[in-house]
């Protein structure tokens, strides 16, 4: 399976509670953490409800 980094490039605080969660079940915890995550339909929709936290990587 194809698999994509996403990187968070900004603060957790201040987010609402289902975002933080979100972004715990991409597994980022500090700003500037790359993940390698499974491209599924499923990860697109979260990287997208996140689009100002994070971005995706090359």
């Amino acid at each position: 399976m194809a698999t994509i980094k996403v990187k968070q490039i900004k603060s957790r605080i201040g987010a609402p509670k289902d975002q933080k969660r979100t972004l715990d079940t991409l597994g980022l915890r500090k700003i500037n953490q790359v993940v390698e995550v499974e491209d599924t339909p499923s990860t697109r929709g979260m990287v997208q409800k996140l689009h100002h936290l994070v971005i995706v990587v090359d």
